[in-house]
């Protein structure tokens, strides 16, 4: 049976975390997996739990804040006459 769970965990970590973007995932899966592991020694379901929640929530983050120009450029220089 634990077999079968860290199996299942780790596939939904694999599809969950995807290759650079995992903003949140290991934050989550540490404090998921810790309460997890106090909440009945399930701290790999906790882990798994937690990344997809941290993901969730700094994908909410990034669409809340404002998009950041990047190459802005400056009149320095013009003395505007």
């Amino acid at each position: 049976m634990k077999t079968r769970t860290l199996l299942l965990a780790v596939a939904a970590l694999t599809l969950a975390a995807g290759s650079a973007d995992a903003k949140g995932c290991l934050k989550g899966a540490v404090v998921g997996g810790v309460a997890g592991h106090y909440a009945g020694h399930h701290g790999v379901l906790g882990a798994a739990a937690g990344c997809l929640y941290g993901r969730h929530r700094a994908k909410e983050q990034e669409r809340q804040q404002p998009p950041q120009q990047h190459g802005q450029t400056t009149d320095i220089g013009q003395t505007g006459m």
